[in-house]
């Protein structure tokens, strides 16, 4: 398995994988840790209340968080074990089972978060396609922030070009959630991204 393989290819060659994460989160909760960095700059950017798109939500640490600091949550991820964990460990938010590639809610939301290296775990040749499905389900007003490594094999200039090409333009990049300046020898970007129509209209006297 190569260290850049999907989240598919992942859980098709070990189907234990998905519980093993699970419970990696579990005991990292369970020992105090804080797993709540994501949620903290999500609720920042938004007014209290928000309907906010967990994209790939995992177990759910993040949109729980969300949940728990008072916003309208539901939770997207293509992988059934890990949306019912989310179910059992963070009640209240809306978890769905869907996949980012083609996904269609029929609502938009006023942000949405995409943490945990989610778009790096899409296949190379559907990551466009993600981006798209993300942006059709977001506010005009609204911002996707999304945070992923660089050792996952997604450059981010590559995942800069894809998300200019379907229809994303950048309001901030950072190198961690807890907003320190993005630079280009950074191993780790946060990007806040907003419509690029939205960004132009705003720009328009």
């Amino acid at each position: 398995m190569t260290e850049n393989a999907s989240w598919a290819a992942i859980t098709a060659e070990d189907p234990d994988h998905s519980q093993w994460y699970v419970d990696r989160f579990r005991g990292l909760a369970a020992e105090g840790a804080d797993l709540d960095g994501e949620a903290r700059l999500v609720d920042a950017l938004l007014p209290r209340g928000s309907r906010v798109l967990d994209a790939g939500c995992g177990p759910g640490r993040v949109g729980g968080a969300l949940h728990r600091a008072g916003h309208l949550v539901t939770g997207v991820d293509g992988d059934p074990v890990l949306v019912a964990a989310a179910e059992v460990d963070h009640p209240g938010p809306r978890w769905l089972v869907d996949d980012l590639t083609t996904f269609d809610l029929g609502e938009t939301f006023d942000g949405i978060v995409c943490a945990g290296n989610v778009i790096t775990f899409v296949e190379p040749a559907l990551r466009r396609a993600a981006l798209t499905r993300l942006l059709a389900h977001l506010e005009p007003g609204g911002r996707l922030a999304m945070g992923f490594g660089d050792h996952r094999g997604y450059g981010f200039a590559e995942f800069r070009a894809d998300a200019a090409a379907t229809g994303w333009a950048e309001d901030l990049l950072l190198a961690t959630w807890d907003l320190r300046p993005w630079t280009p020898d950074a191993g780790f970007l946060v990007a806040l991204l907003r419509p690029a129509a939205a960004a132009d209209a705003r720009a328009t006297p």
